[in-house]
């Protein structure tokens, strides 16, 4: 039988600016109300005065808490809705939210020697869950001798649990790793700070560990609460706020996955009105309670002052701005204007299709190096260009930054980096599309950086049948002044479209500028570790089409008849 009920929400921007509920209503309102009439008389322990729930939270706790609670059927014994993925700016109870809940779903469990789980990406964190729990169930009134739900719930502070003394049943609250995951037999997880999971390469293997358990446990379910990334999206965290948009927008259709994200509407980021400080209340639900009006319009200006960098961390954390581009002080300019020259549609042989003459330009080349490689066209009798990138990377590259290896696989499973599995295989594949734009008659020249990858690359690319004259040497250092300029204004003009990838996204945004005499000059020195070969390979490239060579004989493309104006 198809569900009776929808967990999108496709006029979520129209709710969000009104301040309606984005938070779908339970499918059982009287286990709702069940649920909620333990809730509601848990204490906030550390806010002033130790208030009940009920007398201190936004309605939005309560919407939310119903719609876990009202998905159980009590005659059938199954949760009907079994994920729910919450993402909400700092401050908005977050981590008392997480524990009144659990805290609540274990009072009220029937399983003998159930298990209940918080998992959370580090020990401070878990620490931050812990506490308003242990609290709640130790809190009493002046004129009580013990707390009541003391009698009923034995907190073993140690070890991070609250035990049911009648049914046995726990909740523990667990820094995340692969053995305190491995096994677990959890009736309901509430995963906290997932975008923190999504820096963790192996976190989605640690994730279906921790929920295998509900399997075998029809009413159980995992609750994802999160914040923003203070960075672009990446591994399981992007993974899962894409699912979660698309629940929410009805373009996936999944009854039983609730999305609940409090971010601004699009027309809002398109003008960039969410940036302004008016709006941060519209993303903010718990305003008024554990959020201070205060409090958030002065660090929004402190933010403001410190610069662009210093204000769109703000957003994200206080605002759920997602951001698309680490851009620092020291960035280099063209970075201002890359994600508005992104064009999904430019691809090679989108270039050949499109192009009078191309250039490639190429860079890296070390075990622990990105291998770069960028192509530019020049549209058929126009100064438009359209840019395309890929890179390789050997296993040991990801080995020694298993910081980013959650950034290297989401850049493969989108097609942009090549992780190497045998020996030569980066250079070979460099050298065979470098071949493919050959054959189309279209290939200008090669440029290389002379010092890190000529040497090699120069064998790979004459031995594929690539003319000898065709490949130069690119001079680094100041000498790419010229080349960074041209980028700048062609991006700022709207003259240069490149594919939108997001491993340039990250390269562009790794690049960082230092003055050279009367320059400024983008160097691997001033990046350090973050990686921008890309980049660089995309200079190379530039800097060639900047002298601007003559468009070549007709491309292959169309003598062959396939090509369409």
């Amino acid at each position: 039988m198809e569900p009776v009920w929808t967990t999108a929400c496709p006029d979520w921007a129209d709710r969000i600016r009104e301040g309606r509920s984005i938070i779908p209503p339970p499918i059982f309102p009287d286990e709702a109300e069940a649920g909620l009439e333990v809730l509601r008389e848990l204490r906030i322990v550390d806010a002033p005065g130790s208030p009940r729930i009920a007398d201190a939270s936004g309605q939005w706790v309560f919407d939310l808490a119903a719609s876990i609670f009202g998905a159980y059927d009590v005659d059938s014994g199954r949760r009907l809705i079994k994920e729910w993925f919450v993402m909400l700016p700092k401050k908005n109870f977050k981590s008392g939210l997480a524990a009144s809940i659990m805290l609540t779903t274990l009072i009220r469990n029937w399983r003998q020697s159930a298990e209940f789980t918080i998992l959370a990406p580090t020990l401070e964190v878990a620490a931050n869950s812990f506490g308003p729990a242990k609290d709640m169930v130790h809190y009493r009134d002046d004129d009580e001798d013990e707390s009541e739900l003391s009698d009923l719930i034995q907190v073993q502070t140690h070890v991070r649990t609250l035990t049911h003394r009648e049914k046995n049943a726990t909740l523990k609250v667990i820094a995340a790793d692969a053995n305190t995951a491995a096994g677990k037999k959890s009736v309901g997880v509430l995963v906290e700070e997932l975008w923190l999971f999504g820096k963790q390469a192996k976190a989605k293997d640690m994730l279906r560990e921790a929920t295998g358990g509900l399997a075998s446990r029809p009413e159980g379910f995992v609750i994802y609460i999160t914040t923003q990334s203070d960075e672009p999206p990446e591994g399981v965290f992007k993974e899962k706020l894409q699912y979660a948009r698309d629940v929410r927008d009805g373009k996936i259709i999944d009854p039983q996955f609730v999305p609940i994200l409090f971010e601004h509407p699009p027309e809002l980021v398109a003008t960039k009105e969410h940036m302004k400080l008016e709006n941060l209340p519209m993303v903010n639900p718990n305003l008024g309670y554990s959020v201070d009006r205060e409090y958030l319009e002065r660090e929004y200006r402190k933010a403001e002052s410190e610069g662009e960098a210093s204000l769109k961390g703000f957003l994200a954390k206080y605002g759920n701005v997602e951001v698309g581009m680490n851009l620092r002080s020291d960035r280099w300019t063209g970075a201002d204007f890359w994600q508005q020259n992104g064009d999904k549609r430019v691809t090679l042989d989108y270039i050949l299709r499109e192009s009078e003459v191309v250039t490639i330009g190429i860079d890296g080349g070390g075990l622990d190096d990105l291998l770069g490689f960028a192509v530019e066209g020049r549209r058929k009798e126009s100064e438009h260009c359209l840019l395309a990138n890929k890179a390789w990377i050997h296993p040991i590259g990801i080995e020694r930054r298993k910081s980013e290896e959650s950034k290297y696989r989401d850049f493969e499973r989108a097609g942009d980096l090549v992780v190497v599995e045998r020996p030569r295989q980066d250079v070979e594949e460099v050298a065979a599309l470098c071949k493919q734009v050959y054959d189309a008659g279209l290939l200008a020249q090669i440029g290389l950086d002379p010092e890190r990858t000529h040497k090699v690359m120069f064998k790979a690319l004459v031995d594929v049948g690539i003319p000898e004259d065709l490949i130069i040497g690119i001079t680094q250092g100041w000498k790419l002044t010229g080349a960074m300029a041209v980028a700048e204004r062609a991006l700022q003009a709207g003259e240069l479209t490149h594919s939108g990838s997001e491993m340039m996204a990250w390269c562009v945004g790794n690049a960082k500028v230092v003055p050279s005499g009367n320059a400024v000059l983008i160097t691997k020195q001033a990046s350090g570790t973050a990686k921008i070969d890309p980049v660089m390979a995309s200079l190379n490239a530039i800097s060639i089409m900047a002298t601007n060579p003559e468009a070549k004989r007709k491309s292959v493309y169309e003598t062959r008849g396939i090509r369409f104006l």
